[in-house]
């Protein structure tokens, strides 16, 4: 990432579309004529793996799987796997994504293209074949566990019959040749998922945009990864967390965050070289350009927090072997294009371990007005090195940010950017193209102008995330020219 260039911050799920959430399809496109239009060259997404708890993408059922909520149904009629009549008189409000109703909906629409499939000739199963033979490592596992947490009403893998729970070889054949069919159909839902995903991006490709994706470094303990892998995870012998995942009190949260994510046993890990992240860390470069590894300190030491705890403050720093496992991989899969997220409690061993494996660190203009001249994270601090935004899905909107600032933060930030409070959006945007730093991302809501209620997220809160969608089929074109303009005279086209 070393040639200046710039991009926009979306999540697929906020895109319009006819059918309650955004998807892969048209409006996806519509995104990426945008995109070009702009002169951007990278479109930053979150995780897009099957949502889990709190809908949040950072919770998926699987650290490998595509979101079948994601797959455009417009598609599957003209691959011809769905007939119009199934998505006829389909009415969704042009507001955030109502996850249920949505679901709902998506897993009728594809309940009926799975049936089609099935009668389709069987030349149309070559493509299928051959994705499942070359997943059959993760997929085999994840589409059991979706068909079993189907069959126990959605209930966590903990409280399954034990025999499931522990994975008994014997229970486990009976119960794949019992549902045979339905782990089938979860094949099928990746095959769809992951060939849409792959049209998007070579369409994206032909425009000269790059897709970053975005890696947690933590699964979800309710996760195909988890149950498959119980080995690897700090478990009790009921496949329960003895110890969680969180961040000590921070800008975010005075009692920090408790995730609850299951802890990695590094030391079993290690005996088996790293199998598992190679494996995972292969599957995203497979599916993204570069990719955002979420949490990146946690590679230098994770805080760990007692399972039976409420919240993260009484957790320990607990040391983590980031620099063998990024030589283990960079060892295997040779250049790893990686964005480091280096906010929050950053200490001297994780920008050491950053700049050891040269991967860019995080800039964000938000945080920039708390402190005094020496804050890194105003523009004048950022390095060549590093990827600088507006704000993250973590953050709020920047009009919303700037509302609730106190008069001196607002004084100071009016003071420092020569700007204009009525444009505080764009004041910050012209900061983030003028950076140094070699990448420049705006959150789509910041284009866009919006307040606080469109936030993504709101960290250590559990309901109302993650839902955020754009109104409108087509962004103004004076949006378009404006960030334009912006990013030529900021010499950010160099990879257009």
């Amino acid at each position: 990432m070393s040639l200046r260039s710039s991009g926009i911050l979306l999540h697929p799920t906020s895109l319009p579309s006819p059918f309650g959430i955004g998807d892969l399809g048209a409006e996806a496109r519509a995104f990426v004529d945008f995109l070009h239009d702009a002169a951007q060259t990278i479109w930053q997404t979150l995780p897009l793996g099957p949502s889990g708890f709190g809908n949040s993408p950072y919770q998926a059922l699987s650290a490998f799987a595509g979101n079948p909520l994601l797959i455009d149904p417009r598609q599957l009629i003209e691959d011809g796997w769905l007939d119009q009549s199934v998505i006829n008189g389909a009415h969704f409000s042009a507001g955030r994504v109502k996850f249920e109703i949505v679901r709902d909906f998506k897993e009728r629409v594809l309940h009926h293209a799975f049936h089609h499939f099935k009668r389709s000739p069987l030349s149309n199963y070559n493509g299928f074949e051959e994705f499942c033979d070359h997943s059959s490592w993760w997929l085999t596992d994840y589409a059991t566990f979706r068909a079993l947490k189907d069959m126990n009403g959605g209930s966590s893998w903990t409280d399954w019959h034990r025999e499931l729970a522990q994975r008994d070889p014997i229970a486990l054949d009976t119960i794949k040749s019992t549902l045979e069919e339905q782990i089938l159909e979860q094949k099928f839902f990746q095959f769809i998922f992951f060939r849409q995903w792959k049209a998007l991006r070579n369409y994206a490709h032909e425009r000269g945009i790059r897709i970053i994706g975005d890696l947690p470094i933590f699964v979800a303990h309710d996760s195909a990864d988890v149950w498959a892998n119980r080995e690897y995870f700090k478990l009790d012998k009921d496949g329960k967390p003895t110890v969680v995942a969180g961040v000590p009190p921070d800008y975010f949260s005075a009692t920090g965050q408790l995730w609850g994510n299951p802890l990695y046993d590094w030391e079993r890990l290690r005996t088996d070289n790293f199998q598992w992240w190679i494996n995972r860390m292969r599957w995203s470069l497979e599916s993204f350009d570069l990719i955002r590894v979420d949490h990146f300190r946690g590679f230098a030491a994770c805080w760990e927090i007692p399972a039976s705890h409420d919240t993260a403050q009484n957790g320990q720093w607990v040391e983590t072997p980031g620099r063998e496992l990024f030589a283990t991989l960079k060892k295997t899969l040779g250049n790893l294009p990686l964005i480091a997220e280096n906010l929050g409690v950053i200490t001297p061993d994780v920008e050491s371990l950053r700049e050891e494996f040269g991967f860019p660190g995080m800039r964000v203009l938000q945080f920039a007005f708390g402190g005094d001249a020496t804050n890194d994270h105003l523009p004048h601090n950022h390095t060549h090195e590093s990827v600088v935004y507006t704000g993250t899905h973590d953050n709020d909107t920047t009009i919303g940010w700037f509302e609730n600032l106190d008069s001196a933060q607002r004084e100071y930030c009016l003071k420092y950017l020569a700007g204009n409070a009525s444009e505080i959006n764009w004041d910050l945007i012209r900061a983030a193209m003028a950076s140094v730093a070699d990448t420049a991302i705006i959150p789509m809501q910041d284009v866009l102008g919006l307040g606080s209620d469109a936030r993504m997220n709101l960290p250590a809160t559990e309901t109302g995330n993650w839902s955020w969608r754009m109104k409108d089929k087509v962004v103004p074109e004076d949006l378009s020219a404006r960030l334009r303009e912006f990013t030529e005279a900021y010499g950010r086209t160099t990879g257009f």
